[in-house]
């Protein structure tokens, strides 16, 4: 089998992980450094906006909607997480100093903040500054996960797969109930939410994606979502639900005036709730740094997560003075990555250079405004459901044979759920301490943590702890499980 050449690094330094095969392989570049033609940088790049757009529109319609923004305001949010998306993605693929990965990786507003922001929003007593609260707690957060970067690229052991996979299917199954709730119509106090025409859209639309998934293959199936986005909103029109006014008002060109919400608050509970966020935000980025670094041949070393890292906090820092929310990766893009075996950085910025003119144009950002509710509802089954899926992907590589794992797995799941299955069982408890305990991720996330240190890392660990699953009927009792139970008295 031939050697492979040995790749140059961004420094101008040969890459210790490819094998020197002569002085013309060395001063190869490395494909992640590889500036493609014009034309296939462009597509290329736009296939990876087509492929996280829904994500990023998410979220500030989510929080948008909870704050009661008018449609106007809403399309202003959303061209907001846009351009800062735009902007932390160029800090992480193309680099300044220590900051970046320098790998083709897209960056932008985090699903595990949704839930702590909705909880803030819900313990506000003035919804306006709601924002102004979040955008500050984002602040803080950004600037202490930056310092904490090179700390926290030391600590990936304590952030295993059990860990990560709980965090990541509450994150999904925290979103789920938006979802729901979208499905049934705009307007929670109106005689017509949940009623069968909202439904049935709702329906329409997830059947929609579920067949582009199914039957369509390469590009098409990337941006199915989106596809699937503009069908629904096509078949709503006949039915009355469609407005656009939002784009007839929008300005073909305008720019996210800093602080345009109100100067950022400082609320302490706020402030610590969107830490744990950033923990975890960081521990997904980690791991979906690793995951890349083997798909593009480039192994992320401590050096490359502790740049990313700071690529990752810097940008969720700077993104709130432009209304922006929390930054981190996208894992769906590194997918697509692993697909197409396009592996230049400098697509993926191409991307983030198409997600910072969007936000610099009211009218594109509007036409996500335009998608009625139902619809979205449709879609967000598919977007949030899969969220929980790759968590649960995860978990099947944490060792679930052990009986310490399930434990940490049930009872994290348990705590993370609470706050949907019963949303008023922390209502004798303080609104500060609230906003943390109503987020089932920052809580579900905290006693993962806890729990693997206590079953995993303090005391020792116990590797031959496997799982007492009960007996099928007709079993027969084998000598590993008569050792293993205790005599009947």
């Amino acid at each position: 089998m031939a050697a492979k050449p040995r790749f140059r690094n961004p420094d101008n330094t040969p890459d210790p992980e490819s094998p020197d095969v002569g002085a013309a392989a060395a001063d190869r570049k490395h494909p992640v450094d590889e500036t493609l033609p014009p034309a296939k940088m462009l597509t290329s790049g736009l296939q990876h906006v087509a492929a996280m757009y829904a994500g990023v529109v998410a979220p500030p319609l989510i929080v948008g909607a909870a704050v009661g923004l008018s449609g106007t305001e809403l399309t202003f949010l959303t061209g907001a997480s846009l351009f800062t998306a735009g902007l932390a993605t160029f800090l992480q693929t193309l680099g300044i100093w220590k900051i970046g990965a320098r790998l083709p990786f897209v960056n932008g507003v985090t699903f595990a903040g949704v839930a702590p922001m909705l909880a803030i929003v819900a313990t506000t007593d003035d919804k306006a500054d709601a924002l102004p609260v979040i955008f500050g707690a984002i602040i803080v957060a950004g600037l202490l996960g930056f310092i904490a970067a090179p700390f926290f690229s030391k600590l990936v052991r304590f952030f295993p797969p059990v860990v990560t996979g709980t965090v990541i299917t509450l994150i999904g199954v925290s979103l789920l109930p938006v979802a729901f709730g979208w499905a049934q119509g705009p307007n929670p106090a109106a005689k017509d939410y949940g009623s069968t025409t909202y439904l049935t859209l709702a329906a329409i639309t997830l059947v929609l994606v579920l067949v582009l998934r199914r039957f369509t293959r390469g590009f098409v199936k990337q941006i199915a979502v989106l596809i699937g986005l503009v069908l629904g909103t096509l078949i709503a029109i006949p039915f009355g639900v469609t407005d656009f006014s939002p784009v007839t008002e929008a300005d073909v060109i305008g720019f996210p005036t800093p602080f345009h919400f109100g100067a950022p608050q400082f609320a302490l509970a706020a402030i610590i709730s969107m830490c744990v966020v950033m923990l975890v935000s960081m521990t997904e980025s980690t791991a979906d740094m690793l995951a890349l670094g083997e798909i593009v041949d480039r192994p992320a070393d401590e050096k490359t997560i502790a740049a990313g890292l700071r690529a990752d906090t810097l940008g969720s820092a700077i993104s709130p003075f432009f209304n922006g929310f929390m930054c981190s990766a996208f894992a769906q893009n590194i997918g697509l990555v692993a697909m197409t075996r396009i592996r230049s950085r400098f697509v993926v910025a191409a991307g983030g250079g198409f997600l910072v003119l969007m936000g610099l144009s009211p009218v594109a950002a509007s036409l996500i405004s335009v998608v009625p509710r139902p619809v979205l509802g449709g879609a967000g089954v598919v977007l949030f459901g899969s969220v929980a899926a790759s968590g649960i992907q995860t978990l099947v590589k944490a060792g679930l044979e052990k009986d310490n794992n399930v434990l940490i797995v049930a009872v994290s799941l348990a705590v993370g759920i609470i706050p949907i299955t019963a949303p008023e069982f922390y209502h004798a408890f303080p609104e500060t301490a609230k906003i943390i305990l109503d987020s089932g991720i920052s809580t579900g996330c905290v006693a993962a943590v806890l729990l693997n240190l206590v079953f995993n890392h303090l005391g020792g660990r116990r590797d031959d702890d496997e799982v007492t699953a009960p007996m099928e009927p007709g079993e027969e009792i084998s000598e590993s499980r008569t050792a293993k139970t205790a005599p009947v008295h």
